[in-house]
């Protein structure tokens, strides 16, 4: 078994994710975002947008400015000369998964089919024909909010006595067909899912595909090495959020079909596992800042493994016992994670504030802060927002304003 430095696993890791490769010189294109999304493999959603919307950060990271509508086109829109490239599932959490990947989350479709059974069961139970109406609506009405089909069914259904969050039963239903994967979103309009049907939206080719449980959890767990570079069972399994025994079992197919490598990092306290295609530069250069739900950070415990570097997302602590702020970037320079800046886009005044900066021990403060500056002003340009502001929250606060 081949052994690795702590250090190398660092650059495989970023070369995997795409911080290895230099940025477009010129506006990016549809051609850069399939390349960023061969790396990365998904785009998760989160309602949070305090700063920028979850699913278009990542792509600022790795490719710098660029229209936002190459995003949406490819996860909305079709024509047969741009056909659709993206589709929502469920995948690390809500995501925008590659089209061709939808069918490898038939085992979770299959597995939401039980878990929600009784909630379905009682709707089914309490509006009798419901699930079959709220199937008919959208095929009639084409994509559809929740709130569109219950109007359009005459307001149909109470509201939910507690549990699944006091939905509307055709809410509920909602959910319970896009889980199955009986509906899937069309579009969205305000971040607002519109349902539609899977057979609208998803190629007949791929819609007809039926992969079993362990063939899903083979090529998803391939997926997830690959962007990963290099990482452990555990690591490739939270990618897809797979099941324990569902992972390790496929780990363990995959290494004896040559497709994984098994490799030693040096101070992981677990076997790692090496994508056959992975790289290791010798170096990775530039920077980015980097949402709290980009995939090169979102697990934490492999954040701080790989870069020594404590990372909590404060959202839901209350004001006065958080450490960094609401919504804090953690900012990458020459491949390290060397501080961090508690983020938000004040749209109505056109100011990006950086109401909170902090410098990780040991950094050169003064460079740190004149790069991230002028990624602060890179981000603003591209949320086009006039200006930079920065509080007085945080140790490399002083040194910030002044590369302002």
């Amino acid at each position: 078994m081949e052994t690795m430095t702590a250090d190398a696993a660092r650059r495989t890791a970023l070369a995997a994710q795409g911080f290895a490769d230099p940025r477009p010189t010129g506006p990016p294109t549809r051609r850069h975002l399939q390349k960023a999304l061969s790396r990365v493999q998904l785009l998760q959603l989160d309602s949070v947008n305090v700063a920028v919307r979850a699913h278009y950060m990542p792509l600022f990271s790795r490719l710098g400015g660029y229209d936002p509508a190459l995003v949406d086109d490819a996860a909305w829109l079709h024509s047969a000369r741009r056909p659709r490239l993206l589709v929502e599932y469920w995948a690390h959490e809500a995501s925008l998964v590659p089209v061709e990947d939808w069918p490898l989350f038939r085992w979770r479709m299959r597995r939401f089919e039980e878990r929600y059974a009784r909630h379905v069961d009682r709707v089914r139970r309490e509006s009798p024909g419901l699930v079959e109406d709220v199937l008919a609506a959208v095929r009639d009405l084409g994509p559809s909010t929740a709130g569109a089909l219950q109007a359009a069914l005459g307001g149909v259904g109470p509201k939910v006595k507690g549990g699944w969050w006091n939905r509307s039963d055709v809410k509920v239903v909602c959910e319970y067909l896009f889980a199955v994967g009986a509906l899937t979103t069309g579009t969205r309009k305000g971040f607002q899912r519109h349902y539609d049907l899977p057979e609208r939206v998803i190629p007949a080719d791929v819609l007809a595909q039926t992969p079993d449980d362990d063939e899903c959890a083979r090529r998803l767990t391939l997926r997830a090495a690959l962007a990963h570079g290099v990482g452990t069972e555990k690591d490739l399994r939270d990618y897809y959020r797979l099941q324990p025994a569902q992972s390790q079992r496929a780990v363990a197919e995959l290494v004896e079909a040559g497709q994984l490598e098994p490799v030693a990092v040096r101070g992981w306290s677990h076997a790692a596992y090496r994508h056959p295609q992975a790289r290791t530069p010798r170096q990775v250069r530039g920077r980015a800042l980097l949402c709290p739900f980009d995939p090169l950070v979102w697990e934490r415990a492999r954040t701080e493994r790989i870069f020594d570097f404590h990372y909590r997302i404060e959202i839901y602590v209350p004001e006065p016992q958080r450490v960094h702020g609401y919504y804090v970037f953690p900012f990458l320079l020459d491949g390290h994670l060397v501080g961090r800046v508690d983020l938000k886009a004040d749209r109505a005044t056109g100011t990006l504030r950086a109401q909170g900066a902090f410098a990780e021990q040991g950094v050169d403060t003064r460079r740190v802060a004149a790069e991230l500056a002028g990624e602060l002003h890179a981000m603003a340009a591209w949320l086009e927002l006039d200006r930079v502001w920065v509080g007085e929250r945080g140790d490399l606060a002083g040194d910030l304003a002044a590369a302002l």
